[in-house]
Order: structure tokens, then sequence, then C-alpha cells
């Protein structure tokens, strides 16, 4: 059974726009994951420890016959694959990814809780998502991206359009 997910994808080191782009690449390539949806990038303040540079962000929306816990561990082997080290919590990083959205499913165990715990308090995940989401509420939330943006605070945005990144030249997709 197919299943349709969301993924928040962001980069801080090195190459941030070429980091998103193998990203998304390695995703699509992967056997159970076919990207179907790209949002445009967005740059994006630091959350959290704020001491580095600016995060490009985007959200894909995937297909995939993977479990909740497949998918994730595809997810942290493409981070692995591009260089990510973990070792300052919501520190830089080459590439993070996470999974926000599974079907419409809820999932809570040790290592994956989906949706994604603060997804809904974050504008730089929302503000993407909201480019590759189907519509209607989310699921959990029963509240659309647009009312969970209405309830962050005005300052929250320092969500700045970037540009587009060209994900699919070597699968012949389309990245929408």
């Amino acid at each position: 059974m197919t299943v349709r997910s969301y993924l928040a994808l962001g980069s801080n080191l090195g190459d941030r726009a070429d980091n998103l782009r193998q990203a998304v690449q390695k995703l699509n390539g992967r056997q159970g994951i076919r990207v179907v949806r790209v949002s445009p990038v967005y740059e994006t303040d630091p959350v959290g420890y704020v001491e580095q540079d600016a995060f490009l962000n985007m959200a894909v929306a995937v297909e995939t016959d993977l479990s909740p816990e497949k998918l994730l561990e595809e997810a942290l082997a493409v981070e692995r694959e591009l260089g990510r080290v973990r070792t300052v919590r919501w520190g830089p990083r080459t590439i993070d990814i996470d999974v926000l959205l599974y079907g419409r499913q809820a999932v809570k165990q040790e290592h994956l809780v989906i949706p994604h715990p603060a997804m809904a308090e974050r504008a730089f995940v929302l503000i993407p998502l909201r480019d590759v989401w189907e519509g209607g509420p989310l699921p959990v939330f029963g509240r659309t991206v647009e009312d969970l943006l209405g309830l962050l605070p005005q300052d929250d945005k320092g969500v700045r359009k970037w540009g587009t990144i060209d994900w699919a030249i070597a699968f012949g997709h389309s990245g929408s």
C-alpha cells in the first residue's frame, strides 16, 4: 500500500542549496520512495541555538510503501550520506530531514512521533509544507496549514522565499 508522506528538509552548512538538491535526489532514488512534489526553498533564521548561519528549508511530498519507521531510517541514511554529524542540539547541519506526516496516521514511538511534535509551532516548517500539502485539515491537528500559521505570533516569520532547486535532472521528473 502506498502512503503520501511529507518531509521537511533544512541545511545551513556548506552549499546549502546543493545539500537540499542532493537530499531530494537521494530520497527519490531510494527503494520505496518517490518524490511527487517539492516546495520552493525558503531562507530562515535559526531557532533554538541561534549562534549559527541561516538555514535553507523546504518540504517534499513523497509516495512510499515503506513503514513510518523504515521511512525515517532512509531519511537518516540520506543525512549520514550527506555528512550530517549530530553534535549540538538544533545546531548547524549539512542536512536535516524530518518526517512530518505519514498519511493520516499518528505514530508515537521512542524515536519517532508523527505528526512531528513541533511542526505546528514553526513557520519554517509550515510555510514550505503549505506549498506541497494537498489541502484541507492536517491529520491529528484538525486544522489547515493556514489556521496553524495564523496561530503563530506575527514576529515568528523570519522566513524569506529564496528560490527553487532543480533536483529532477538526474531522474527525468519535474519537481513541482
